[in-house]
């Protein structure tokens, strides 16, 4: 994998590579563009179809093409071609069983600088409360590569987070994504279950605390539905636990978590960690630091949350 590269070229190369071998393949965008998306309007334009700014319309015919034998790929900035599209995306993939990968790019507040429409801080409430979707929320460009061919052997439907910018590689080449999560730091007492962009706040953060003489460790969860049985083995002696999310708590990662713990009788205190409602739609400007810190979910934020969680 090289370095350097966005979740989104990542995804679109390997994807790229199936198409070429596989005819089937199709792809369907939203009026989005990308270098990566180049290589498939001068290589294979029989397999790329562009709807123009009608998100809802992306789902219905990449759904009919689904049905026609076809393994589809449905592109577009990610609060259009999810919250926009929920009723095609309940009866045509949830009710209907279609299988389709729907690709969003812009997760959280990777749209940084495009106001509230654009900042995507409920989708995870809103797709896990349907049955048949898998959730994936990429970390890095090495699991975006791979999770574009996870989805292209995947008989179900599944919703790819990416992140707008582009993150350092925190796996390898070889890593085995098929668990849903994975432990990035270890720990004996305490633990931040984190998801996607969070997860490297999540590291930067307890690599701090690692030096003040707090260990820490960092789970990063990247599947919903989560893998109830690894999660609960890989936490089961923690003493506390930390969910840390760049999205609203009702409903969201969090709560996920928490479901869980509580329905298997898993009693360890836990601490939510994302965006309270009651702080509403963020109208701030200045960049990434400005908006998180309004919602208290920057780092300086959740280290002083993380220490006196610990301590209480």
């Amino acid at each position: 994998m090289k370095h350097n590269i966005s979740q989104r070229d990542a995804f679109w190369d390997k994807v790229y590579e199936l198409a070429k071998a596989d005819r089937n393949v199709v792809i369907v965008t939203a009026d989005m563009g990308a270098p990566s998306l180049d290589k498939f309007r001068r290589d294979i334009s029989s397999q790329f179809i562009n709807v123009g700014i009608a998100e809802q319309n992306a789902i219905t015919l990449a759904s009919g093409l689904a049905l026609s034998g076809k393994k589809v790929y449905v592109y577009a900035i990610s609060p259009f071609i999810t919250i926009r599209c929920l009723e095609q995306i309940r009866v045509e993939n949830a009710i209907m069983k279609i299988p389709i990968t729907i690709v969003g790019v812009g997760v959280g507040f990777g749209y940084e600088d495009s106001g509230p429409t654009h900042h995507l801080i409920e989708d995870i409430a809103m797709m896990r409360s349907m049955p048949c979707i898998t959730i994936n929320t990429m970390t890095d460009s090495t699991m975006s590569s791979s999770f574009a061919e996870i989805t292209y052997k995947s008989a179900t439907t599944n919703y790819i987070r990416l992140y707008r910018q582009t993150l350092p590689n925190l796996y390898a080449s070889n890593h085995d994504f098929s668990n849903g999560l994975a432990t990035l730091k270890e720990s004996r007492d305490y633990y931040i279950l984190s998801t996607g962009s969070m997860t490297h706040l999540a590291l930067d953060v307890v690599n701090k605390l690692e030096k003040e003489g707090l260990n820490v460790g960092v789970i990063d969860v990247y599947t919903v539905p989560i893998n109830h049985a690894l999660l609960i083995e890989t936490i089961k002696n923690a003493k506390k636990i930390i969910c840390l999310e760049e999205g609203f708590l009702p409903g969201g990662f969090g709560s996920a978590v928490c479901e869980i713990l509580f329905d298997n009788n898993v009693l360890i205190p836990t601490k939510r960690m994302g965006l309270p409602v009651d702080k509403g739609y963020c109208y701030k400007y200045g960049g990434l630091d400005v908006i998180r810190a309004y919602y208290g979910v920057d780092k300086e934020s959740v280290e002083k949350k993380v220490k006196e969680f610990v301590a209480a």
